[in-house]
């Protein structure tokens, strides 16, 4: 019973972001080299590099125009200062089509979480 309420009281608190800022995008210059975690890095995947969190974790990325995405962290940076996330190219122009950076907040999600565009 103990365990029902705490779940209930869990599921009714605020969701957190992990970061709260400006992301930029990567292009690759040839496909196939690797990122940090030993993952071929691509133009066409939803993936992102982020100087904290586990590799593999899955994060929504949430512009400040409304539109999401879900990306793999497959790396480290960005290694710009005040830049707290870097999205593959399909990432970020499914957020905007011509940005090449946005304001936006990263949320942890599940890791069964498909990885693509929503809104």
């Amino acid at each position: 019973m103990l365990e029902v309420l705490a779940l209930i009281m869990f599921v009714q608190q605020p969701i957190m972001p992990m970061a709260d800022g400006v992301a930029s995008f990567y292009s690759v210059r040839e496909n196939g080299t690797l990122t940090a975690s030993g993952v071929p890095l691509s133009d066409e995947g939803f993936t992102c590099a982020m100087p904290y969190g586990e590799f593999g974790t899955k994060v929504l990325v949430v512009a400040e125009n409304g539109k999401s995405v879900v990306c793999r962290i497959t790396d480290r940076g960005p290694h710009v200062r005040g830049r707290i996330v870097d999205l593959s190219k399909t990432a970020m122009r499914a957020l905007h089509p011509r940005a090449g950076t946005l304001k936006v907040r990263v949320y942890r999600v599940g890791d069964d979480t498909p990885e693509g565009p929503f809104g």
